[in-house]
């Protein structure tokens, strides 16, 4: 849309009017188009822009298999018997996505959630019997649980104005992670964890704070350490804390971080480090954390506006990860309007 605006008075006229029809929006709803100041305008079609591809690799990057169609994914999560995955697919009609089952075994896909509203951030139960999530349908996110057979209907278990993501199920079922908003305006947030189950009553408590974004939590195996990520650095890198924290803090990444986890047996932690997979050995001295020199396995091509991208078999031999299918590299034309503003001018 544009909208004419009167330099002098310093005020708009008349009313916005379209531009451009069918324009590519992001997840984070941000819109693929550029124009200069001498009245060039492009913009990147809709059509399959947003399209990923849910991928196994092995360690050395070779590519094992593919799961699901291409669709509009983000934050895949493996179930613990690694027989099913729940990831968030948008709905490219109406732009909200809601949460799917992709049985890995049988190949077949089911819907999960059916509310209008955003539901995503999937997390699994250590029991696989529970699914909790994020959910926008009161007007900010809050946190959902339902069973995951997909019977009986979702049900709220933590309300309040801040928004909140789910993030992980401590491994001894007593606690769910997520991470929340400091405040209103959105300059930092918190690693909060939820007793569970939900009992009446029941109050987040307070893991990590700080001036700075804190998220993307998962504890370790054996319970004792809390992988995350912060932006306390000027960039998003990987640390670990004792679980609760009890004074020991130890950076793991070095030149940026996202998407970090834990192998199965707690003694490596990979994580994405823009389009290169690292991995890190961790090793563990009872309550003391030492973190090894990166390496890096491989590269590949993930989607920047997208919150998590990566999970990771429980042996840590095999990676699921949401990339750009290579049929898609050209399917988005991009539209180029020389003298846009002659060309709609009203």
């Amino acid at each position: 849309m544009a909208h004419h605006f009167d330099s002098t008075g310093h005020t708009l006229e008349g009313e916005p009017f379209p531009v451009a029809e069918q324009v590519a929006l992001g997840r984070s709803n941000e819109t693929a188009f550029s124009v200069s100041m001498n009245g060039v305008l492009v913009w990147r079609n809709e059509s399959a822009a947003g399209r990923t591809q849910l991928t196994w690799f092995d360690r050395a990057g070779n590519l094992l298999g593919k799961v699901g169609e291409p669709a509009e994914y983000s934050n895949p999560v493996l179930s613990p018997d690694e027989k099913r995955v729940a990831v968030c697919r948008r709905d490219p009609q109406i732009k909200t996505r809601d949460i799917w089952l992709l049985d890995l075994v049988r190949g077949a896909n089911s819907r999960f959630t059916f509310d209008p509203a955003d539901d995503m951030n999937p997390v699994w139960s250590p029991d696989a019997t529970r699914i909790a999530f994020s959910s926008n349908r009161k007007g900010h996110r809050d946190l959902y649980w339902k069973n995951s057979s997909g019977a009986g209907a979702d049900e709220l278990i933590l309300e309040s104005a801040l928004d909140k993501s789910a993030e992980h199920w401590s491994p001894d079922g007593r606690f769910l992670l997520f991470n929340m908003q400091a405040d209103s305006r959105r300059t930092s947030a918190d690693v909060m964890m939820l007793p569970m189950p939900p009992q009446p009553g029941s109050k987040p408590v307070t893991v990590i704070a700080s001036p700075f974004n804190d998220q993307k939590a998962e504890v370790s195996p054996d319970g004792k350490f809390v992988l995350y990520s912060s932006n306390e650095s000027r960039r998003d890198e990987a640390y670990v804390q004792n679980f609760p924290p009890a004074g020991g803090k130890w950076q793991v990444s070095t030149a940026g971080a996202t998407d970090a986890h834990w192998s199965g047996n707690g003694k490596e932690i990979v994580y994405l480090e823009q389009n290169r997979l690292m991995a890190v050995p961790a090793r563990i001295n009872g309550a003391t954390f030492e973190p090894g020199v990166s390496k890096r396995l491989f590269e590949v091509r993930v989607p920047t506006t997208v919150r998590n991208s990566l999970a990771v078999s429980r042996d840590g031999q095999r990676f699921l990860i949401n990339t750009f299918p290579v049929e898609d590299a050209h399917a988005a034309p991009f539209t180029v309007l020389v003298n846009w503003a002659a060309a709609v001018k009203q």
